[in-house]
């Protein structure tokens, strides 16, 4: 019997990309599920475009500061995504937020990871926040994306103890290791269709929630 094909993937990133690269080591090993054929940044600098590259995976620039709005972006987005026949998105750092319309096309499609247990400490500085806030455990979440920021249902978590006297940039380093071991887990989860959106719920084949519960 033939392997399942691997589901054509993309991550968006604008910055350094860490767990962009987290998931493309992740994709060398041939029976991962997602394969990356395209990586995306809205802005021209972005190092992580860079590391892409190094490992042979297609790189596009859709600098944001071209279009006049939201929409005229995220349009530019989709094209690019359609016509590189992308089924799964994957944010990584990616730091626009998009338009509802575009978010209800990719639906059940596109996933992105926060730095924090939601649905707590959303939006930025998320680790001042959780250290403001007395916080015992921190950690990340992946989830679906949805119109409402860092509010879809909720895929895999991580769990990262809060150190009494650490700064925020102690807090920082320990749950982006979390975050390097939980994306290519959950991506994988997703691509492979084990895990999937269903009237608004993560659903889950069998027990396949445990690989991306990581304490």
């Amino acid at each position: 019997m033939s392997a399942a094909p691997r589901r054509r993937t993309a991550i968006l990133i604008s910055g350094r990309g860490s767990n962009m690269a987290a998931v493309l080591d992740a994709a060398v090993a041939a029976d991962y599920p997602a394969q990356i054929v395209l990586v995306l940044s809205n802005r021209p600098g972005a190092v992580g475009l860079e590391r892409a590259a190094s490992a042979g995976v297609a790189t596009l620039v859709i600098d944001h500061k071209g279009y006049k709005d939201r929409a005229g972006f995220d349009a530019a987005l989709d094209a690019a995504l359609e016509a590189a026949g992308v089924e799964l998105v994957v944010l990584a750092g990616f730091m626009r937020l998009l338009t509802p319309q575009f978010t209800l096309k990719w639906l059940g499609r596109m996933i992105n990871i926060h730095p924090s247990l939601l649905p707590s400490f959303k939006g930025v500085h998320v680790h001042e926040q959780a250290l403001a806030a007395g916080v015992r455990f921190s950690g990340c979440t992946v989830h679906f994306v949805t119109a409402d920021m860092d509010a879809g249902p909720i895929i895999g978590q991580a769990v990262v103890p809060a150190v009494p006297g650490e700064g925020p940039d102690d807090l920082a380093a320990r749950t982006l290791a979390a975050e390097h071991r939980l994306y290519p887990a959950a991506v994988a989860l997703v691509a492979a269709g084990r895990a999937r959106l269903d009237g608004g719920r993560t659903v889950y084949d069998g027990d396949a929630w445990t690989a991306v519960t990581l304490t």
